[in-house]
């Protein structure tokens, strides 16, 4: 007994089906068009301060030494704008190295603990703790610094003086009132610790479960496994998590105007006083009685600390893609 199979039918004619191509019609359209949107918005933003920025500091770019000098207070004579502006750049990179090398590792030990160590109730409770400190006003930040730090940590500067003050960071006398930019660069450590902190937690909870089995397996222990296994998988994510970091000590400026004895000086000493300033303190301070072209030079320092900020953060995105195939940061 034979079968016969029937031709399939044939598709009626009309137009054609369009394969490999989804519709955009409706909410999707309107969404794509609002994510286009958001992002030539920020690009936009990011644009038009670049470009105030430039065109308000471009009078004290283009005036002379003897003209800055009778504008701007406290500005020395036959000094160029960028002899000027070097010690606040220097200042500010100090202080947020300083800061950034004392929160990193914390903020990596918190991170590790919250996330592979500790129960889930107490992880939950620490968590929150963390997260909490990024809701701390900097106002606060700063009153703790002078009132609180600022008296308990000057036996340990005065240690460290004693016993170190062959290295240059804690060479030279201490000061009694502790206004010094080692009590700033812990202060800035705390505020920028729930930002490392955060993140670092978020990247190492995304390490793939079956190579940290594995690496259990294999019969390593609980800090081979995060050594071998988490610390590898998160490298990038911390390093993103450190440079967010390093942006906001950047650019931090109540607590170190509060805290800080500003001085103008290429000056290490960090546990003197009047030795260094930062930009957006030295911005903070003189702004109220300035004007003209005071205001001009203000608003250039300001966009030095705009492009400094802007290569940190090109700068992390480049380590961060080296290691895209690879990083909890992707």
């Amino acid at each position: 007994m034979t079968t016969t199979v029937s031709p399939p039918p044939e598709r009626a004619p009309g137009r054609p089906r369009r394969r490999g191509r989804t519709t955009d019609r409706g909410f999707n359209r309107a969404f794509r068009w609002i994510a286009v949107g958001a992002g030539v918005l920020i690009l936009a933003v990011l644009a038009a301060v670049a470009v105030f920025l430039l065109q308000q500091a471009w009078p004290a770019l283009t005036a002379g030494s003897d003209e800055l000098a009778a504008s701007v207070p406290r500005y020395p004579d036959d000094t160029s704008l960028l002899e000027y502006v070097g010690p606040l750049v220097f200042g500010t990179l100090l202080a947020a190295a300083l800061a950034l090398a004392l929160a990193t590792p914390v903020a990596m030990g918190i991170a590790l603990f919250i996330s592979h160590y500790a129960p889930p109730r107490l992880s939950q409770v620490l968590g929150y703790l963390v997260d909490l400190l990024a809701a701390v006003p900097s106002v606060i930040y700063g009153l703790w610094g002078i009132f609180v730090l600022g008296p308990a940590a000057l036996p340990v500067w005065e240690w460290l003086n004693s016993w170190f003050g062959w290295f240059p960071l804690f060479a030279g006398p201490v000061s009694p009132t502790s206004r010094v930019l080692a009590t700033v660069a812990v202060v800035l450590a705390v505020m920028i610790l729930p930002i490392i902190t955060a993140v670092a937690r978020e990247v190492f909870l995304q390490t793939p479960k079956l190579h940290e089995e594995a690496a259990l397996a294999l019969g390593a222990t609980r800090w081979e496994m995060v050594r071998t296994a988490v610390l590898p998988f998160g490298r990038s994510g911390v390093i993103s998590a450190a440079m967010l970091g390093l942006g906001r000590a950047l650019g931090e400026t109540m607590a170190v105007l509060m805290i800080l004895s500003p001085g103008f000086l290429y000056s290490f000493k960090i546990l003197d006083s009047s030795q260094q300033q930062t930009i957006a303190a030295y911005i903070a301070l003189d702004f109220p009685e300035a004007s003209g072209l005071a205001v001009n030079t203000l608003i250039a320092t300001g966009l030095v600390l705009f492009v400094i900020t802007l290569a940190v953060n090109m700068g992390a995105r480049a380590i961060v893609a080296r290691r895209k195939e690879f990083s909890g940061a992707n």
